[in-house]
């Protein structure tokens, strides 16, 4: 992966972790093949993991019947998401590969990964009706779980 722009997504509470381990060492490798390396520590961050009219700013088109998706989506065509999902957005956007590290918790992702995908993976900037799975935003992406 020499020369290549990677975002980590890493969710794990736990600085002396496994998991922290593994991405510490995936950053000084990529690190040191060229590659340029940007990490979304969710925890550090406080991502917020819930997918809420917070995340709008400015008024919502339905506040009585609230659609996360159509709402979420008129407000990235109108630049209306919050700063912290507009800030992920700009990292998967200049990223080529994307690497999710987190721990398995009940065979899925920890809640905050998940509420990371919710917010960040809006319809839209990253898939549409006629753009899903290998027709969407990671099309011309690696993506690594």
């Amino acid at each position: 992966i020499a020369a290549k722009k990677v975002l980590i997504v890493y969710a794990h509470q736990s600085t002396g972790s496994f998991n922290a381990a593994a991405k510490d060492a995936t950053e000084t490798v990529l690190t040191t093949q060229g590659c340029k390396v940007e990490v979304s520590d969710l925890y550090a961050m406080a991502f917020k993991a819930s997918a809420t009219a917070e995340d709008i700013t400015g008024e919502v088109k339905d506040a009585e019947h609230f659609q996360y998706g159509e709402e979420t989506m008129l407000a990235w065509k109108e630049g209306r998401l919050s700063a912290d999902i507009t800030e992920e957005h700009r990292k998967l956007s200049e990223a080529e590969v994307v690497i999710f590290q987190f721990p398995m918790y009940w065979f899925t992702v920890p809640a905050i990964m998940k509420g990371w995908m919710d917010r960040v993976l809006t319809l839209g900037f990253a898939y549409t009706s006629e753009k899903r799975y290998s027709q969407g935003i990671f099309k011309v992406r690696d993506a690594i779980p």
